[in-house]
């Protein structure tokens, strides 16, 4: 197994433990959030699913600057139900991963994304891989947290 491997293996795992979080908040409470700086449940599992759609452009376009014309599908659509984003979302999702299983080994340290005037950063392609699989993880730790918070019961995500 080489790193590309390991990253996409990474992002699917990631990806696998967050679904089952998100599917396991009862639909009445997707619009909880703990107070009122807060995201709500939908907001967060949203703001993943964009996100990644957005981060594939940021990958391609090598910054943040890519974004600047890019149309959102995500910013039109009304959240119905989880199963609906994740519906909604399946296209962008292959598309996301159809790419990255293009990029060379080499490029993940050779190519570097600039994202300065967005997060004052730049970092290589491979970091900023990781960097996407660990945004969905904390959120999802996050929405765990919320769980607690409400009082429902947590799925088991380490098997």
């Amino acid at each position: 197994m080489d790193a590309l491997d390991l990253i996409i293996l990474n992002l699917e795992e990631v990806r696998r433990r967050s679904i089952r979080v998100w599917k396991a908040i009862p639909r009445e409470m997707l619009h909880w959030k703990p107070d009122e700086e807060a995201l709500t449940c939908a907001e967060m599992i949203r703001h993943l699913l964009q996100a990644e759609f957005l981060y594939q452009h940021v990958l391609i376009g090598r910054g943040g600057k890519s974004l600047s014309d890019l149309y959102n599908p995500f910013a039109s659509k009304t959240f119905i139900s989880v199963d609906d984003e994740l519906e909604f979302s399946q296209p962008y999702r292959e598309k996301f991963l159809a790419y990255v299983k293009t990029i060379h080994t080499d490029d993940l340290e050779k190519i570097q994304i600039d994202l300065y005037d967005l997060g004052g950063f730049i970092r290589p392609l491979g970091d900023m891989l990781l960097r996407i699989a660990y945004h969905e993880s904390v959120h999802t730790g996050q929405l765990l947290d919320y769980m607690r918070t409400m009082g429902i019961d947590r799925p088991k995500i380490w098997d």
